[in-house]
């Protein structure tokens, strides 16, 4: 069997071995669980059953992370993506009004467009034409978004009617909780403890169900049925304007992201070829789009690529193998729904916003020497948290983008994927 294994994932060959492999995929998992607690939280506040939620974010995370191992050979861990949900539930669901039913049909539908980009020639074009300062500026600005949800979510940023928002009152003990996990699981992560968000999610939440302050439903149980959400797609809005936008910005972010997960993991892991070139990068974005589809098929938004899985590298993972021990642990995990539903708000919140402030590290990147990259990339990533959505800061950025290249007379500078995004975007704004 460990033959087999070895010939199958090139384990060997990889400069691996099977006991790396393992432990690897342990890391990857502990660095990742964090989602099936705080995914089914976000995405229950549009009504959808959190019992079901829990059960399609662990089986979407098992079945992409599977393909992707099994397929692509790389130890990349993938789950319903931190940004993604936040779009689905805040900007689509409950900023548009649109069902969650609805939003479903669009993570399907941008799923199989980036499965049919995945296996054409086309998929290099689109994630090498959008420059460079843009795909920092999203990053950044998703960073920025999770982050005031985050902070909402412990009272510390609250409405105000006169400053639009303002700060909440921190002698509350769940916006004490939040900052307290918060702080445990940066200073953790900073000593490289496997698992650090896991442990400060839990300690805090384990201080509420001590309290009173939360409630504790138990560790393990059956799962819960996933029928609520399993195949509960809706098409019928999908070719409505404000929809088109939906699954555009589905799609952008969906493809972004993987591609620099996939490039920034690979880099670490040291497997780019004398080109700096992903090997067997179609084979990658074929898995991570098809988890897509299959995710918004189980009943969960975006299935994505997790820069988490880093972790892993760090540990020695090399090869599929270790994607293949996080998959089966996800699905370990569909035993645990009471205590994913035992996790308070403020506890998931403390855990948002540590990937927040990972995710914002990206602007560090960009070439600050040059305006004309600059600012449209920061126009994105300040109007993403300021207009509450993820959507409209992605089009005001490359609206920017269009002008300012045109107007600095650099317009050759602006690829025609930027162009065709602005437009489109443009003529949004324009109708609705």
């Amino acid at each position: 069997m460990m033959q087999r294994l070895d010939r199958f994932f090139s384990i060997t060959a990889q400069g691996s071995s099977l006991r790396r492999e393992l432990i690897a995929g342990i890391t990857t998992f502990l660095a990742m669980a964090y989602i099936t607690v705080v995914n089914p939280a976000m995405l229950s506040e549009t009504g959808m059953d959190f019992g079901a939620v829990f059960v399609a974010t662990c089986l979407a995370a098992a079945v992409g992370t599977l393909i992707v191992g099994l397929h692509a050979n790389y130890p990349i861990g993938m789950a319903p993506g931190m940004g993604q949900n936040a779009f689905f539930t805040y900007g689509v669901v409950l900023g548009m009004g649109v069902s969650w039913q609805s939003a479903l049909g669009a993570v399907f539908v941008s799923g199989l467009i980036f499965l049919a980009l995945s296996v054409l020639p086309v998929r290099e074009w689109l994630i090498n034409a959008i420059p460079r300062s843009l795909k920092l500026g999203i990053s950044a600005g998703v960073g920025f978004f999770l982050g005031i949800i985050a902070l909402s979510k412990g009272g510390i940023v609250v409405d105000d009617p006169a400053t639009l928002v303002g700060l909440g009152s921190l002698r509350e003990p769940q916006a004490a909780l939040l900052l307290a996990g918060f702080a445990i699981i940066a200073a953790l992560s900073y000593r490289n403890v496997m698992g650090a968000v896991m442990i400060g999610l839990l300690s805090v939440a384990a201080v509420g169900w001590v309290t009173g302050i939360a409630e504790f439903h138990g560790l393990a149980s059956p799962p819960p049925s996933i029928a609520p959400v399993f195949l509960q797609m809706d098409f019928e809005h999908l070719l409505e304007w404000s929809m088109v936008t939906v699954v555009v910005t589905l799609l952008l972010v969906d493809v972004f992201d993987t591609a620099g997960t996939l490039v920034g993991v690979a880099t670490r892991a040291k497997m780019l070829d004398e080109q700096g070139r992903l090997p067997r990068l179609g084979k990658a974005l074929l898995a991570d789009s098809s988890a897509t589809a299959a995710g918004a098929a189980l009943g969960t938004s975006s299935t994505t690529s997790y820069i988490e899985s880093a972790a892993g590298v760090e540990a020695g993972g090399r090869t599929g193998l270790a994607a293949t021990v996080t998959a089966a642990l996800f699905l370990l995990c569909l035993f645990g729904a009471p205590l994913a539903q035992s996790i308070p708000a403020y506890a998931a919140g403390a855990a948002l916003l540590f990937v927040a402030c990972l995710m914002a590290r990206s602007l560090a990147d960009m070439n600050w020497d040059d305006i004309t990259e600059t600012t449209p990339a920061l126009v994105t990533a300040i109007a993403m948290p300021l207009t509450y959505s993820i959507a409209d800061g992605i089009g005001l950025g490359f609206i920017c983008y269009a002008a300012i290249k045109l107007l600095a007379g650099r317009i050759r500078e602006c690829p025609a994927a930027v162009l065709v995004v602005a437009a489109v975007f443009g003529l949004k704004f324009a109708l609705l």
